[in-house]
């Protein structure tokens, strides 16, 4: 695996790894504070700009008490400094008295800036049953 594609897949884990726990602070620290940076959560429109993705990610985490995040990489392509991940999650989400789990098909675009990969977007879509 070449070292491009293993920080890639790093920076992925940490994506998750910092949605899992509930910390904006590591999202900060993985996510470009551009105003390039777009997210869509399942079901909603696109967010543009770092202070309207880090708003929606708050109100996810107070919304909800608990999180766990399991992910299946179904590929990584690496071209120059952008790397498109692309990888089914599946998360079980409890809050507000409810539980749920969802599959959702994810694509998480990097970029590389200053030796370090940085999402500039996510985008997931409910996979339905």
């Amino acid at each position: 695996m070449t070292s491009d594609r293993q920080a890639i897949l790093n920076a992925n884990q940490n994506f998750y790894r910092a949605f899992e726990k509930k910390d904006i602070v590591a999202l900060e620290n993985v996510c470009s504070q551009g105003t390039e940076a777009t997210c869509i959560h399942p079901g909603r429109d696109v967010l543009r700009g770092w202070n309207a993705i880090r708003n929606s990610w708050e109100q996810i985490f107070s919304a909800t008490q608990y999180l766990e995040i399991e992910t299946e990489v179904l590929s990584v392509e690496v071209s120059g400094d952008l790397a498109v991940v692309v990888l089914v999650e599946t998360v079980l989400q409890a809050g507000r008295g409810r539980r749920m789990k969802a599959k959702s098909i994810a694509t998480n675009v990097f970029n590389q800036m200053s030796g370090r990969w940085f999402l500039i977007h996510h985008h997931g879509s409910p996979i339905l049953s």
